[in-house]
């Protein structure tokens, strides 16, 4: 199994063979962490790794605030939602789970491997939870507030492994 600074590394060199600029990346959150990826590449990002999505439909706002989540074996994300994004998550390393429901109860468990997608409406439950091995989420938003974009403030944790 990889470390943690190997699957950064990875993830890294991952987005620089496909010509991404990362501007920020964070190895410190207690589930794993993320990169950033420059917001003006993010059409090129979407068509990378969503390229079945209509772009103009998903682009309400000027936003889509493109990122890589790393989840570590075993580690979950709260289980949380949010009031003014969507978002579109596929996994394109590893193996992971997503918890979802349209309650405040964690009901239906999805697994997503290499390849696969999930889209997650405005409001729905979620948690991303990383299996056996490190798991790599390319994700996006869809901003459903145009005047008021969608930010890392834009979370509310129904329950946190972390005490977040």
């Amino acid at each position: 199994m990889k470390s943690k600074n190997e699957i950064f590394e990875a993830a890294e060199g991952l987005m620089k063979e496909k010509g991404f600029t990362i501007i920020k990346e964070d190895r410190e959150r207690p589930w794993g962490g993320f990169l950033v990826i420059e917001e003006s590449e993010a059409q090129r990002f979407a068509q990378e790794f969503f390229p079945e999505e209509d772009f103009q439909q998903l682009k309400l706002s000027e936003k889509l605030s493109p990122k890589i989540l790393l989840v570590a074996p075993g580690k979950r994300l709260s289980w949380q939602y949010h009031y003014r994004r969507a978002e579109i998550w596929r996994c394109i390393g590893g193996t992971v789970a997503v918890a979802t429901s349209l309650t405040d109860e964690e009901k239906e468990r999805h697994v997503l491997n290499a390849g696969k997608k999930i889209k997650l409406q405005q409001g729905e439950r979620h948690r991303l939870i990383g299996l056996d091995d490190w798991g790599m989420i390319a994700e996006i938003w869809q901003h459903t507030d145009a005047n008021h974009p969608s930010d890392e403030e834009d979370i509310v944790r129904l329950q946190d492994d972390f005490g977040r």
